[in-house]
């Protein structure tokens, strides 16, 4: 199956994994390092993202960090707005993806700067006029399972089958959108979000499952706890386990890769594709 999304009027390939570059316009989020305030910094980023072979900039505004402080909606479009014109001015033909929860923002991003998809990290469950919005909108739609919200997400997270439970979110998802007319649907399986350790290795261990979709699958593990704590160290030092899990995400069908470290990741996704490559002319 060949799996695609059209951006923008652009089609991107999926059948080579893309790793997506994370741009942080805010003050918390939970690795200080992808924090970029000033304009030089952001100006930086993008660049980075590009040169080292990110082929989609997610800009986000608003931390999704446990406990994350909360952001207004004016305070969210101020700061995306910093970043998106910056994008516009440097990297005017970018894939620029835009990660909030709320449907005004989304709009505003979409249809002032040309966002070219949106990364809705509750999937619909915070802005109730979203999947509405999406569909109007007509942009590939990231949705991401999480099991509360940011501020809860992490109190007491429970699952009697973590898989089953979140394979059954996304069929209701799915079909939800899909009956709205949304065309080009990513699933985030949410790694992190309202999930213990062993919740996120469940699900890192069955990732192939998600492929029942017949939907792109994007991986989200850059840094986290689920490493960091694994490893007894901290974020600025879960690079080496950020690059395993990827390489087991990218064997086991992950489509994107959502990252702090693009040459790691884009390194990662070349080996995996040199041994698939190897294989599949050792079978012919």
């Amino acid at each position: 199956m060949i799996k695609q999304i059209n951006a923008n009027g652009k089609l991107i390939d999926l059948s080579r994994p893309q790793v997506m570059g994370i741009l942080n316009i805010t003050p918390d989020s939970f690795y200080a390092g992808s924090r970029k305030q000033s304009e030089a910094e952001v100006v930086a980023r993008i660049h980075q993202i590009a040169d080292e072979g990110g082929s989609i900039i997610d800009i986000g505004a608003y931390s999704s960090r446990p406990n994350a402080a909360e952001v207004s909606t004016d305070e969210e479009m101020r700061r995306l707005r910093f970043g998106l014109d910056i994008i516009r001015r440097e990297l005017p033909h970018a894939t620029v993806s835009v990660d909030t929860f709320r449907a005004d923002v989304a709009r505003m991003c979409v249809e002032e700067y040309g966002a070219a998809l949106i990364n809705d990290i509750s999937a619909g469950e915070m802005d109730k006029h979203m999947f509405e919005t999406i569909a109007h909108l007509g942009v590939p739609y990231i949705i991401m399972h999480m099991q509360g919200t940011p501020q809860t997400m992490q109190e007491h997270p429970h699952y009697d089958n973590v898989l089953k439970e979140v394979l059954s979110y996304f069929s209701e998802k799915v079909q939800r959108l899909c009956d709205l007319g949304v065309k080009d649907i990513i699933l985030d399986p949410g790694f992190g979000f309202g999930k213990t350790l062993e919740h996120n290795y469940a699900l890192l261990n069955q990732l192939e499952e998600f492929s029942i979709f017949g939907l792109p699958v994007l991986v989200g593990v850059s840094r986290k706890s689920m490493i960091y704590k694994l490893l007894d160290c901290t974020p600025e030092d879960a690079l080496n386990g950020t690059i395993a899990v990827h390489a087991i995400a990218l064997t086991k069908g992950a489509d994107i890769l959502r990252v702090h470290d693009v040459k790691a990741a884009s390194e990662t996704v070349q080996i995996v594709e040199a041994m698939r490559l190897q294989a599949t002319s050792t079978n012919l």
